[in-house]
């Protein structure tokens, strides 16, 4: 495996939040504007309560418009205008975007795709992540940067590159991959096994020979394409790195970072975490989906575990419409409070934007911004205001972190080989059955850690693990130890198929975890139209769709048994209960959400796990304790009501300034931050 160089050690977020509380800003681009418009910004910024801005993401071709003439006064001044008015930069490196004559210059500095067509300038993110001229060119920019503002007061934060997720298959990416290779095999004959190249002819005797998988009359090797995306995962990381150490040199100290896009299948940032100073995430929900709250929860629950559980923040979000989206139905300004407000409920630190103002020319005027096109005496830039004057009242969170006794088990290399073309069936994808499992906890208020399968797990009384393909068997001990242990542990459908390098376990699956669930299986069947009835008391008498598998009961029990055709008898919910009060579960079927919901409750009730005490909320309200304040959250688009435990005057809302007690109504959209005063 490449090796990465090591990381630093992590500089806490607090160097920033203890300074100024909660973090509320936006990416700022005062290049797209008149510097008379400069000082009009960063007063409005400090009316609304703005503390941070991001400078600097795609104004590369401004500051260097011809190779190596740079023109960084307007920047001096960027940065010292927001100094001066007391707000933090966070100064972004600008290599996102190549300026045009970098790829005129440079030809195969432009990516190339899988068919072969190099990529144009005239957009973004067109470059080869292992092209020898674009690094060259990049660190040259940020050499003089960080030499620049590396020691300038103002610069409190620094952002390396933007939304990485390039994937190239160029000939300098080709040698590249090889590299890796020979990193992470040492030699052909061990790549030749991890590969299976005996199938369909593939074997390799020179390593000039092995290529990136481009495109094929048909399927490619999957283990190729397997260790594609883990390098190309990898060759980004690498470039953040060597961006990261230059800065590192001129502003020691200071937290570097770049924004991630929560499941963002290309890049496994489990392998970016401990790089990263802070964990900066981007978040676009979709307010014309009512149910997108629960995925961008479960986002931000991933954003926090790649904090290792503690304070992480929002880079980017929407204020209203994006502009991307075939029908861009815009959040109302409760919901972008709440949006924020949630976001700092799952441990966030800082709730930031893009962009401040909404730009009138490219390819994102029609993206909204905390001020709009029609200016600052706007429905959207008041709640902008107002919502910045609130943060500053939940001071008491910062740093603060969110307790979870249930861990959610997601890992990027199961994602990509469960995924691949010629598996049994399309319709089991691992999103949706992430979602699926999480939904029930999240409707419960239950904490939750998103986790590697190689995590220490000893912390939690319920693992969950709702697709788990592909399992390395260094990672087999800890997810048997939460049953050896007394916890319990719960399996979704289509696991432990297959090792790390996506060769197919021999034996009964889910074979390394059969013997604590059971049963096992030796049948993966996707289903006809008709699906199969299913028998039991857990779900009740239910039909399944699309997925079940061939399963049979070892020594443990049945929970749900198929009734009638071919899988007549087949149990598809199996259950052992093992000596020290350790539970197995697995599911080997395509549940419905109220099927995975039973089944959820059920383990859930078996560890001993519930939401917060003391606070009771209906349906659509989402309750968050972070810390000593509970946060309820009222997604729907009516009114809901939360009951307290405790003595009237007891519970105190930060939000409103007021003391509740009993039933405490919430407007639609609405929020509470309660804290229990002890007299």
């Amino acid at each position: 495996m490449t090796t990465l160089r090591a990381s630093r050690a992590r500089a806490p977020l607090a160097a920033l939040s203890d300074t100024v509380g909660l973090l509320y800003g936006a990416d700022w681009n005062p290049e797209q504007w008149h510097p008379e418009v400069w000082h009009d910004d960063v007063a409005l910024m400090r009316d609304a309560g703005v503390n941070v801005v991001t400078v600097g993401v795609f104004s590369w071709a401004t500051l260097e418009p011809r190779p190596g003439r740079f023109e960084l006064d307007w920047l001096d001044r960027v940065i010292d205008l927001a100094t001066e008015h007391g707000i933090l930069v966070d100064l972004a490196t600008p290599t996102a975007s190549p300026p045009p004559w970098l790829g005129v210059l440079w030809p195969s500095a432009r990516a190339v795709t899988a068919e072969g067509v190099r990529m144009s300038h005239g957009s973004r993110n067109h470059f080869c992540p292992s092209s020898p001229h674009y690094r060259e060119r990049a660190l040259s920019v940020v050499r003089v940067l960080a030499a620049r503002y590396g020691a300038h007061p103002g610069v409190r934060m620094w952002h390396v590159g933007n939304e990485y997720g390039q994937v190239c298959w160029c000939e300098h990416c080709a040698h590249a991959f090889r590299r890796w290779l020979r990193a992470r095999y040492g030699g052909l004959e061990e790549l030749n096994r991890a590969w299976g190249t005996a199938f369909w002819s593939q074997r390799y005797d020179e390593w000039a020979h092995v290529v990136p998988p481009r495109a094929a009359p048909y399927l490619v090797n999957p283990t190729q394409t397997l260790d594609h995306r883990r390098f190309a995962s990898d060759q980004l990381l690498a470039l953040y790195l060597e961006q990261r150490d230059v800065i590192a040199e001129h502003a020691p100290g200071v937290p570097v970072t770049t924004n991630l896009m929560g499941f963002h299948r290309p890049t496994d940032y489990w392998r970016w975490a401990p790089h990263l100073d802070v964990v900066a995430d981007d978040v676009y929900g979709d307010p014309a989906e009512p149910e997108d709250v629960v995925r961008v929860a479960l986002s931000h629950d991933l954003a926090r575990g790649l904090a290792g559980g503690g304070p992480w923040m929002v880079m980017e979000q929407a204020a209203g419409a994006v502009s991307w989206r075939p029908h861009n139905v815009p959040k109302t300004t409760a919901q972008l409070r709440l949006d924020s407000l949630r976001a700092i409920a799952r441990g966030a630190d800082g709730s930031c934007f893009f962009q401040w103002r909404a730009s009138v020319v490219g390819a994102e005027r029609f993206h909204s911004a905390l001020v709009p096109h029609a200016g600052p005496d706007t429905a959207l830039h008041r709640a902008v205001a107002a919502h910045g004057a609130e943060l500053v009242r939940l001071r008491e969170v910062v740093g603060t972190r969110v307790a979870a006794r249930v861990a959610l088990v997601f890992d990027w290399s199961s994602w990509w080989a469960a995924e691949e073309p010629g598996g049994p069936s399309t319709r089991l994808r691992v999103l949706p059955q992430v979602l699926a499992y999480y939904r029930p906890l999240w409707s419960r208020g239950v904490g939750v850690d998103v986790v590697p399968p190689g995590a220490d797990l000893d912390a939690y009384d319920l693992v969950v693990a709702p697709q788990l393909f592909l399992v390395d068997d260094a990672h087999v001990p800890g997810l048997r130890r939460v049953v050896e242990r007394g916890g319990v542990l719960l399996v979704g459908p289509f696991s432990g198929v297959v090792d790390r390098d996506g060769h197919v376990r021999r034996g009964r699956f889910p074979v390394p975890f059969a013997d604590l669930v059971g049963g096992s299986g030796e049948e993966q069947v996707p289903l006809p139209p008709a699906g199969v009835r299913v028998r039991s008391e857990l779900l009740g008498d239910v039909a399944v769709h699309d997925w079940a598998e061939r399963l049979r009961v070892d020594d443990g029990e049945a929970l749900a048994t198929v009734e009638g055709g071919d899988l007549d008898g087949c149990p598809l919910v199996l259950r052992r209960r093992h000596d020290g009060g350790g539970e197995g579960w697995y599911v080997g079927a395509l549940l419905a959400q109220d099927g995975v919901d039973a089944v959820v409750a059920a383990c859930l009730a078996a560890a001993g796990v519930a939401g917060p005490a003391g606070v009771h909320a209906g349906p659509d309200v989402e309750v968050v304790r972070r810390g000593d304040v509970v946060f309820c959250l009222n997604a729907s688009d009516g009114p809901r009501a939360v009951e307290l435990d405790g003595a009237a005057g007891t519970w105190h809302d930060l939000l409103s300034g007021a003391d509740v007690a009993d039933r405490v109504p919430l407007a639609a959209h609405g929020a509470l931050a309660l804290i229990e005063r002890t007299s």
